[in-house]
Protein backbone atom coordinates (compact mmCIF):
# COMPACT_ATOMS: atom_id res chain seq x y z
CA UNK A 1 0.00 0.00 0.00
CA UNK A 2 1.14 3.35 -0.48
CA UNK A 3 1.94 6.39 1.36
CA UNK A 4 3.05 9.76 1.52
CA UNK A 5 6.59 10.62 3.29
CA UNK A 6 4.65 12.76 5.35
CA UNK A 7 3.39 9.90 7.15
CA UNK A 8 4.73 6.96 9.25
CA UNK A 9 3.48 4.38 11.24
CA UNK A 10 3.57 6.26 14.29
CA UNK A 11 0.61 7.78 12.81
CA UNK A 12 -1.81 5.38 14.83
CA UNK A 13 -2.08 2.38 16.39
CA UNK A 14 -2.88 0.48 13.25
CA UNK A 15 -1.39 1.68 10.95
CA UNK A 16 -1.56 -0.78 8.51
CA UNK A 17 -4.95 -0.06 8.44
CA UNK A 18 -5.46 3.30 7.55
CA UNK A 19 -6.50 3.00 3.73
CA UNK A 20 -9.00 0.32 3.89
CA UNK A 21 -11.66 3.24 4.50
CA UNK A 22 -10.32 5.23 1.70
CA UNK A 23 -9.84 1.91 -0.70
CA UNK A 24 -12.02 2.72 -3.73
CA UNK A 25 -10.68 6.42 -4.00
CA UNK A 26 -7.36 4.88 -2.86
CA UNK A 27 -7.61 1.99 -6.19
CA UNK A 28 -8.83 5.36 -8.29
CA UNK A 29 -6.28 8.16 -7.53
CA UNK A 30 -3.02 6.18 -6.89
CA UNK A 31 -0.46 5.96 -9.42
CA UNK A 32 0.70 2.33 -10.50
CA UNK A 33 3.78 0.66 -11.42
CA UNK A 34 5.52 0.52 -15.06
CA UNK A 35 5.81 -3.04 -15.70
CA UNK A 36 9.71 -2.69 -16.85
CA UNK A 37 10.61 -1.65 -13.37
CA UNK A 38 8.35 -4.94 -12.05
CA UNK A 39 10.25 -6.75 -14.77
CA UNK A 40 13.94 -5.53 -13.47
CA UNK A 41 12.59 -6.30 -9.98
CA UNK A 42 11.92 -10.15 -10.27
CA UNK A 43 13.56 -11.10 -13.76
CA UNK A 44 11.93 -13.69 -16.55
CA UNK A 45 12.03 -16.36 -14.82
CA UNK A 46 8.99 -17.64 -13.33
CA UNK A 47 9.26 -17.50 -9.54
CA UNK A 48 7.52 -18.18 -6.20
CA UNK A 49 5.99 -14.57 -4.94
CA UNK A 50 4.94 -13.51 -1.52
CA UNK A 51 3.42 -9.63 -1.57
CA UNK A 52 3.28 -8.07 1.43
CA UNK A 53 0.64 -5.19 1.84
CA UNK A 54 -0.57 -5.95 -1.94
CA UNK A 55 -3.51 -3.03 -1.36
CA UNK A 56 -5.95 -2.91 -4.35
CA UNK A 57 -3.58 -5.28 -6.33
CA UNK A 58 -1.81 -2.19 -8.14
CA UNK A 59 1.37 -4.51 -7.88
CA UNK A 60 0.06 -7.80 -8.33
CA UNK A 61 -1.65 -7.65 -11.57
CA UNK A 62 1.71 -7.14 -12.94
CA UNK A 63 3.10 -9.94 -11.14
CA UNK A 64 0.53 -12.11 -11.89
CA UNK A 65 0.85 -11.15 -15.56
CA UNK A 66 4.53 -11.52 -15.87
CA UNK A 67 3.97 -15.20 -15.10
CA UNK A 68 5.17 -15.75 -11.57
CA UNK A 69 3.22 -17.65 -8.79
CA UNK A 70 1.99 -15.44 -6.46
CA UNK A 71 0.90 -15.46 -3.38
CA UNK A 72 -0.72 -11.78 -2.43
CA UNK A 73 -1.55 -10.15 1.24
CA UNK A 74 -2.82 -7.60 3.11
CA UNK A 75 -3.43 -6.84 7.02
CA UNK A 76 -6.90 -4.74 5.59
CA UNK A 77 -9.82 -6.70 4.54
CA UNK A 78 -11.10 -4.08 2.84
CA UNK A 79 -8.60 -3.57 0.60
CA UNK A 80 -8.31 -7.47 -0.25
CA UNK A 81 -11.67 -7.15 -1.58
CA UNK A 82 -10.97 -4.40 -3.76
CA UNK A 83 -8.26 -6.62 -4.71
CA UNK A 84 -10.12 -9.36 -5.45
CA UNK A 85 -12.65 -7.20 -7.90
CA UNK A 86 -9.47 -6.73 -9.75
CA UNK A 87 -8.35 -10.34 -9.65
CA UNK A 88 -11.07 -12.62 -8.73
CA UNK A 89 -9.07 -15.77 -8.79
CA UNK A 90 -6.32 -15.29 -7.13
CA UNK A 91 -6.34 -16.72 -3.67
CA UNK A 92 -5.50 -14.14 -1.06
CA UNK A 93 -4.42 -13.90 3.03
CA UNK A 94 -5.21 -11.30 5.49
CA UNK A 95 -1.52 -11.18 6.84
CA UNK A 96 0.39 -8.35 8.40
CA UNK A 97 4.20 -8.86 7.44
CA UNK A 98 4.95 -8.93 11.14
CA UNK A 99 3.80 -12.30 11.60
CA UNK A 100 3.99 -14.38 8.01
CA UNK A 101 2.07 -18.11 8.30
CA UNK A 102 4.04 -19.55 5.62
CA UNK A 103 6.99 -21.91 6.42
CA UNK A 104 10.89 -21.35 6.45
CA UNK A 105 12.32 -21.29 3.03
CA UNK A 106 8.87 -20.76 0.90
CA UNK A 107 9.44 -18.16 -1.40
CA UNK A 108 12.07 -16.99 -4.14
CA UNK A 109 11.31 -13.40 -3.51
CA UNK A 110 8.89 -11.23 -1.25
CA UNK A 111 7.64 -8.06 -2.57
CA UNK A 112 6.75 -4.92 -1.32
CA UNK A 113 5.18 -1.74 -2.76
CA UNK A 114 5.03 1.30 -0.82
CA UNK A 115 4.41 -0.37 2.36
CA UNK A 116 7.78 -1.06 4.06
CA UNK A 117 7.59 2.44 5.95
CA UNK A 118 4.28 1.14 7.93
CA UNK A 119 6.07 -2.08 9.04
CA UNK A 120 7.55 -3.13 12.18
CA UNK A 121 11.20 -3.29 11.35
CA UNK A 122 12.19 -5.20 14.28
CA UNK A 123 9.60 -8.15 13.75
CA UNK A 124 9.14 -7.66 9.77
CA UNK A 125 12.45 -8.26 8.49
CA UNK A 126 13.60 -11.65 10.58
CA UNK A 127 10.11 -12.78 8.86
CA UNK A 128 11.07 -12.01 5.88
CA UNK A 129 14.25 -13.26 5.87
CA UNK A 130 12.55 -16.65 6.96
CA UNK A 131 10.37 -17.17 4.48
CA UNK A 132 12.87 -16.91 1.89
CA UNK A 133 15.30 -19.52 -0.07
CA UNK A 134 18.43 -19.25 0.13
CA UNK A 135 19.89 -17.16 -2.15
CA UNK A 136 16.02 -15.12 -2.53
CA UNK A 137 15.61 -11.45 -2.44
CA UNK A 138 13.43 -8.95 -0.89
CA UNK A 139 12.51 -6.50 -3.34
CA UNK A 140 10.74 -3.01 -2.66
CA UNK A 141 9.37 -0.39 -5.45
CA UNK A 142 7.95 2.54 -4.49
CA UNK A 143 6.66 5.88 -6.32
CA UNK A 144 7.70 9.46 -5.72
CA UNK A 145 6.56 12.40 -7.21
CA UNK A 146 9.16 13.83 -9.00
CA UNK A 147 9.22 17.17 -7.00
CA UNK A 148 12.03 18.60 -8.73
CA UNK A 149 9.39 20.23 -11.27
CA UNK A 150 8.07 23.17 -9.25
CA UNK A 151 4.43 22.69 -9.87
CA UNK A 152 4.73 19.32 -8.46
CA UNK A 153 6.95 20.70 -5.72
CA UNK A 154 3.72 23.30 -4.83
CA UNK A 155 1.19 20.69 -5.05
CA UNK A 156 3.54 19.04 -2.71
CA UNK A 157 3.09 21.74 -0.53
CA UNK A 158 -0.51 21.13 -0.37
CA UNK A 159 -0.71 16.82 -0.27
CA UNK A 160 2.90 16.12 1.67
CA UNK A 161 6.10 15.81 0.07
CA UNK A 162 7.76 13.20 -1.64
CA UNK A 163 11.69 12.82 -0.80
CA UNK A 164 13.38 11.16 -3.80
CA UNK A 165 17.09 9.11 -4.02
CA UNK A 166 17.05 8.39 0.17
CA UNK A 167 17.77 4.58 -0.79
CA UNK A 168 16.58 1.53 0.65
CA UNK A 169 16.26 2.85 3.57
CA UNK A 170 18.76 2.62 7.12
CA UNK A 171 16.78 -0.55 8.76
CA UNK A 172 17.14 -2.53 5.66
CA UNK A 173 20.83 -0.85 5.08
CA UNK A 174 22.09 -1.93 8.55
CA UNK A 175 20.07 -5.10 9.32
CA UNK A 176 22.21 -8.54 9.27
CA UNK A 177 19.26 -10.27 6.81
CA UNK A 178 20.07 -8.61 3.96
CA UNK A 179 23.17 -7.66 1.70
CA UNK A 180 24.06 -4.48 -0.11
CA UNK A 181 20.98 -3.56 -2.13
CA UNK A 182 21.18 -2.96 -6.22
CA UNK A 183 19.01 -0.04 -7.51
CA UNK A 184 17.22 1.22 -10.66
CA UNK A 185 14.70 4.00 -11.17
CA UNK A 186 12.66 4.06 -13.96
CA UNK A 187 9.93 7.17 -15.07
CA UNK A 188 6.20 7.12 -15.37
CA UNK A 189 3.33 9.60 -15.93
CA UNK A 190 -0.09 9.62 -14.05
CA UNK A 191 -2.93 11.35 -16.40
CA UNK A 192 -5.28 13.00 -13.33
CA UNK A 193 -8.41 14.93 -13.90
CA UNK A 194 -10.41 17.08 -11.74
CA UNK A 195 -12.41 13.66 -10.20
CA UNK A 196 -8.93 11.71 -10.02
CA UNK A 197 -7.06 14.35 -8.02
CA UNK A 198 -9.81 14.62 -5.15
CA UNK A 199 -9.19 10.43 -5.04
CA UNK A 200 -5.88 10.83 -4.75
CA UNK A 201 -6.38 13.65 -1.76
CA UNK A 202 -8.33 11.23 -0.22
CA UNK A 203 -6.53 8.39 -0.26
CA UNK A 204 -3.87 10.00 1.66
CA UNK A 205 -3.79 8.82 5.12
CA UNK A 206 -2.89 12.08 6.71
CA UNK A 207 -6.11 13.43 4.61
CA UNK A 208 -8.34 10.18 5.59
CA UNK A 209 -7.69 10.57 9.32
CA UNK A 210 -9.31 14.53 9.31
CA UNK A 211 -12.65 15.00 10.29
CA UNK A 212 -14.98 15.55 7.17
CA UNK A 213 -14.86 19.50 6.86
CA UNK A 214 -11.27 19.20 7.41
CA UNK A 215 -11.04 16.73 4.46
CA UNK A 216 -13.60 18.80 2.30
CA UNK A 217 -10.78 22.13 3.24
CA UNK A 218 -8.08 20.18 2.05
CA UNK A 219 -9.50 18.84 -1.26
CA UNK A 220 -10.81 22.49 -2.05
CA UNK A 221 -7.34 23.66 -1.66
CA UNK A 222 -6.29 21.19 -4.08
CA UNK A 223 -9.05 21.66 -6.70
CA UNK A 224 -8.19 25.31 -6.34
CA UNK A 225 -4.36 24.37 -7.45
CA UNK A 226 -5.79 21.86 -9.98
CA UNK A 227 -7.65 24.89 -11.59
CA UNK A 228 -4.95 27.32 -11.77
CA UNK A 229 -2.47 24.73 -13.14
CA UNK A 230 -4.52 21.90 -15.27
CA UNK A 231 -5.99 21.81 -18.42
CA UNK A 232 -9.76 21.51 -17.69
CA UNK A 233 -11.34 17.75 -19.46
CA UNK A 234 -7.71 17.29 -20.75
CA UNK A 235 -6.14 16.29 -17.17
CA UNK A 236 -2.88 17.14 -16.53
CA UNK A 237 -0.08 14.59 -16.06
CA UNK A 238 1.66 14.07 -12.65
CA UNK A 239 5.33 13.19 -13.05
CA UNK A 240 7.01 9.84 -10.74
CA UNK A 241 10.01 8.30 -10.65
CA UNK A 242 9.41 4.53 -9.79
CA UNK A 243 12.44 3.35 -7.22
CA UNK A 244 13.30 0.03 -6.77
CA UNK A 245 15.91 -2.13 -5.02
CA UNK A 246 16.80 -5.75 -4.62
CA UNK A 247 18.81 -7.24 -1.80
CA UNK A 248 19.38 -10.73 -1.33
CA UNK A 249 19.03 -12.65 2.08
CA UNK A 250 21.75 -13.27 4.12
CA UNK A 251 21.37 -14.77 7.50
CA UNK A 252 17.99 -16.77 7.41
CA UNK A 253 16.02 -17.37 10.76
CA UNK A 254 14.38 -20.64 11.39
CA UNK A 255 11.16 -21.21 12.76
CA UNK A 256 11.57 -22.50 16.88
CA UNK A 257 11.84 -26.09 17.55
CA UNK A 258 9.74 -27.59 19.33
CA UNK A 259 11.00 -28.96 22.88
CA UNK A 260 12.49 -32.75 22.13
CA UNK A 261 10.85 -35.35 24.50
CA UNK A 262 12.88 -37.51 26.39
CA UNK A 263 13.64 -40.42 25.47
CA UNK A 264 13.86 -43.32 27.30
CA UNK A 265 17.27 -44.72 28.18
CA UNK A 266 18.13 -47.35 25.48
CA UNK A 267 20.80 -50.45 25.88
CA UNK A 268 23.34 -50.71 23.78
CA UNK A 269 21.35 -53.01 20.75
CA UNK A 270 18.74 -50.28 20.59
CA UNK A 271 18.62 -49.33 17.27
CA UNK A 272 18.83 -45.54 16.15
CA UNK A 273 15.33 -44.33 15.67
CA UNK A 274 16.62 -40.74 13.78
CA UNK A 275 14.65 -39.15 16.33
CA UNK A 276 17.83 -36.40 16.59
CA UNK A 277 18.08 -36.49 13.11
CA UNK A 278 14.57 -35.01 13.00
CA UNK A 279 14.57 -32.39 15.29
CA UNK A 280 17.17 -30.81 13.66
CA UNK A 281 15.29 -30.64 10.22
CA UNK A 282 12.31 -29.65 11.91
CA UNK A 283 11.10 -26.12 9.82
CA UNK A 284 7.65 -25.72 10.16
CA UNK A 285 4.27 -27.08 8.44
CA UNK A 286 4.10 -26.66 4.63
CA UNK A 287 1.26 -23.94 2.80
CA UNK A 288 -1.02 -24.49 0.83
CA UNK A 289 -0.31 -23.47 -3.27
CA UNK A 290 -2.54 -20.95 -4.37
CA UNK A 291 -4.27 -20.64 -7.47
CA UNK A 292 -3.96 -17.32 -9.89
CA UNK A 293 -5.40 -15.48 -13.04
CA UNK A 294 -4.00 -13.60 -15.51
CA UNK A 295 -4.25 -9.86 -15.22
CA UNK A 296 -4.52 -7.17 -18.11
CA UNK A 297 -2.01 -4.82 -17.88
CA UNK A 298 -2.93 -1.15 -17.37
CA UNK A 299 -1.68 1.16 -20.09
CA UNK A 300 1.65 3.05 -19.85
CA UNK A 301 1.75 6.80 -20.25
CA UNK A 302 5.45 8.28 -20.21
CA UNK A 303 5.41 11.55 -22.42
CA UNK A 304 9.09 12.60 -21.08
CA UNK A 305 8.71 15.50 -23.24
CA UNK A 306 5.49 17.26 -21.20
CA UNK A 307 8.48 17.34 -18.66
CA UNK A 308 9.01 20.75 -18.07
CA UNK A 309 5.34 22.51 -19.13
CA UNK A 310 3.90 24.69 -16.45
CA UNK A 311 0.11 24.14 -17.05
CA UNK A 312 -0.98 27.02 -15.91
Amino acid sequence: MATDSTSSASAGATPGLSFGSVAEAYDRGRPGYPREAVEWLLGDEPLAVLELGAGTGKLTEHLVALGHDVHATDPDPRMLDRLGTRLPELRVSQTSAEEIPAADASFDVVVVGDAMEWFDHDKALPEIARVLKRGGSLALIRNVRDERIPWVKRLGNLIGHHTAGEGIGEEIDSSPYFGPAEDASFKQWQVIDRASVQDLVRSLPDVAGLERTAQESRIREVLAFYDDFGRGMDGMQLPYVTECFRAVVGIQPRTPRPEPTPAPEASDDTPETGAEHDAEEYVGEPTVPVALAPAAEPPADDDTGMLLIDFR
